[in-house]
């Protein structure tokens, strides 16, 4: 179990606050030593990640991690983030606006633009929430921080909403990657479109 690619790769990848029973101080040389990453696989079996760690004949830790690095599932998570903040990001037509939201985006840019993927009708309410968001996020003199601070969780949100009831290891995996106690806001994609960016990233 020690020596385990995947498992290394869990341990490795894993935010520090799942570990909060241990000192993090210690944390470098738990994660560095055979011990160390015992006690960590231990920790996590026995809690935040019983489903991916848990001993099966095909074990849900090879199929989950050799699939998702976690370098590609947070690009899935920043897609998705982007895709639910298209409302959003459509509606903003000013110069400046536009210019630092394709600075921040990219070829994520045209993403949210895309309406092959979501055709980005949401509540009134909910398109407000989303604008007012985009804008905070656009007032700070850095905006890029700020807002792939923003994608990031509310992409996180969506897909662990859409993973939960599919595939609850891999739910577990991403919830790894985040801090423990994350407050995620609510969630509005269709499960179609988070399904269609998910597909597309598990090919590549």
């Amino acid at each position: 179990m020690d020596t385990a690619p995947g498992l290394q790769t869990v341990i490795e990848g894993a935010d520090d606050s799942w570990f909060n029973d241990f000192d993090l101080a210690l944390l470098p040389a738990a994660r560095a030593s055979a011990l160390g990453r015992r006690l960590l696989a231990r920790t996590l079996a026995d809690g935040a990640a019983s489903m991916l760690l848990a001993p099966a004949p095909k074990p849900a830790l090879d199929r989950v991690v050799a699939r998702w690095s976690p370098e590609k599932l947070r690009s899935l998570v920043r897609n998705i983030g982007v895709l639910a903040f298209a409302p959003a990001i459509r509606s903003e037509v000013g110069r400046e606006p536009v210019r630092r939201l394709k600075l921040a985006l990219e070829k994520r840019y045209l993403l949210a633009l895309d309406r092959n993927v979501w055709d980005g009708e949401v509540p009134r309410d909910v398109q407000l929430g989303l604008q007012q968001a985009i804008r905070a996020a656009l007032d700070e003199s850095d905006p890029t921080p700020a807002l792939l601070s923003l994608f990031d969780r509310h992409g996180c949100a969506e897909l662990r909403a859409w993973a939960h009831p599919r595939d609850p290891a891999f739910t577990e995996w991403l919830a790894l990657l985040h801090p423990r106690d994350q407050t995620l806001p609510p969630t509005h994609l269709p499960p179609s479109a988070v399904q269609q960016l998910y597909s597309v990233h598990a090919g590549n």
